[in-house]
């Protein structure tokens, strides 16, 4: 069911799922003026086709005490460094994303820390400190003005 094509009900479906992902399917129905059943078939048949990759809790960070977000640019010794690295990040319970880059760094994370005591000694001892890395150009963020999923 790979190619499955989205349709207006789907997009419209989606658009709910994102805007509230618990809210019922027979609301989502209603506003829809199609049956729950309806409704029911569509997601699963979005969740086949990997368009629904799941659910998630969204989580403020900074609530928990979390007021330092940051990216970090990573230049790596060598390029089959990478996969080592990537796993050495992964232990890292402040890294929250990693992506592998094309440009001026190989891998680039988002890292978030209670401070920016904290923040330094996550870079310095346990960033800087992994042998693949052989730099690192850290990037504070002020603020996010802007977080949104990709719309269908």
């Amino acid at each position: 069911m790979k190619n499955y094509q989205i349709d207006n009900l789907d997009q419209a479906i989606l658009t709910e799922l994102i805007n509230d992902a618990r809210i019922p399917y027979s609301e989502i129905a209603k506003r829809n003026r199609v049956s729950p059943a309806t409704i029911h078939v569509r997601v699963e048949k979005m969740r086949s086709a990997g368009i629904i990759a799941g659910t998630r809790l969204q989580i403020n960070a900074k609530q928990l005490g979390y007021d330092v977000c940051c990216f970090i640019g990573i230049t790596l010794r060598h390029a089959g460094d990478y996969p080592t690295a990537i796993e050495k990040l992964e232990k890292l319970e402040e890294v929250i994303e990693a992506y592998y880059t094309t440009g001026q760094y190989n891998v680039f994370i988002k890292i978030m820390t209670p401070s920016i005591n904290d923040l330094q000694h996550v870079l310095i001892n346990r960033i800087q400190s992994i042998e693949e890395i052989q730099s690192t150009e850290t990037l504070i963020s002020l603020q996010q003005p802007i977080n949104r999923d990709i719309q269908p």
